[in-house]
């Protein structure tokens, strides 16, 4: 016998884990449509088998069964870490990418228990909020909190022919409105001299406009930026 109930839940479970893939999707990251789809349409199903398995093999008065409902569904929680784990990269410039993807994953799992549960609207409104959380809200901020928030993120890296130009580069940049927060300086095979610095810049200045005007200093033999 069908369970109209049942399959409300996974259809609702479909189009809020739709809702958060297509944000994901739009930003190109790792985990985009078919993955959210997958995490919370699963999610629910567990959630569902575990309820519904609680009340099935409950036993009987000679048989005393005492099963927890909700024991299947707490497994997603810590299965999904491991999913989480995979998203979040360390790279080579000692930074962290990935953490907001691993989060969503985490959060459309919880959306998937939560309707399997059969809390709609919690579901619902843990959606929007999140939404707006990882959208409209980083906007606002931008636009209206403190002056670190309109900045953004970039990834210098220098070759200079002589070291002692260094310290006139720095200055140059710091004129230039970069705001320098880490310095690595080495030597490389060909006698060059890398300069590596993350540093932040506001967010209306040009990336292409910061690389035509360190190209062109005096002792750069090559500019990479990388604008995070």
């Amino acid at each position: 016998m069908i369970n109209e109930e049942l399959l409300i839940k996974l259809g609702i479970t479909a189009i809020l884990g739709l809702i958060i893939g297509i944000e994901r999707e739009l930003k190109k990251k790792p985990v985009g449509l078919k993955t959210s789809l997958v995490i919370s349409i699963a999610s629910c199903l567990l959630t569902i088998v575990s309820i519904e398995s609680a009340y099935t093999f409950s036993g009987d008065e000679e048989v005393n069964i005492t099963m927890d409902p909700l024991r299947l569904a707490a497994q997603i929680v810590s299965g999904i870490g491991f999913l989480g784990a995979g998203v979040i990269l360390h790279k080579g410039n000692d930074t962290i990418s990935g953490l907001t993807t691993a989060a969503i994953i985490w959060g459309a799992a919880g959306v998937g228990i939560a309707v399997g549960a059969g809390f709609y609207v919690e579901a619902t409104m843990g959606v929007i909020l999140i939404i707006v959380s990882v959208e409209l809200l980083p906007f606002i901020l931008k636009w209206t909190g403190p002056s670190h928030f309109r900045q953004k993120e970039i990834y210098i890296k220098i070759l200079l022919s002589k070291p002692e130009y260094g310290k006139k580069l720095l200055e140059d940049l710091k004129a230039d409105g970069v705001v320098i927060e880490r310095v690595r300086l080495k030597d490389t095979k060909e006698k060059f001299h890398l300069v590596e610095l993350n540093a932040s810049i506001p967010i209306k200045q040009s990336v292409m406009e910061l690389y035509s005007s360190l190209s062109v200093m005096k002792d750069v033999e090559g500019v990479e930026i990388e604008s995070r």
